[in-house]
């Protein structure tokens, strides 16, 4: 798996689809905003990469619109059809 570091908190990438995953994009993107959540989609859209936060039940975030169980149905429904993607799981 390949560990990814963002402001000193550790991730790992879960998934990736069609060569979704770019450090340099998702370092620019990425604020502490994210740190408190479990996982982090990112998805492009118009040559664009959009980030998402996902919770498990245990985070203190977590609601159904984060749910992470949820996050296929979230893809299908609210990025383009057939998009670049990935999913980052913090460590």
């Amino acid at each position: 798996m390949k560990k990814i570091i963002l402001e000193d908190t550790e991730y790992v990438l879960e998934k990736e689809y069609k060569n979704g995953f770019d450090l340099t994009e998702l370092t620019n993107r990425y604020t502490d905003y994210f740190k408190d959540y479990d996982y982090i989609l990112g998805d492009w859209a118009y040559n664009k990469l959009r980030l998402k936060g996902f919770c498990n039940k245990g985070n203190k975030l977590y609601n159904a619109i984060n749910d992470y169980s949820n996050i296929d149905k979230y893809v299908k429904d609210n990025c383009a059809y057939d998009c670049r993607y990935f999913i980052i799981k913090k460590k």
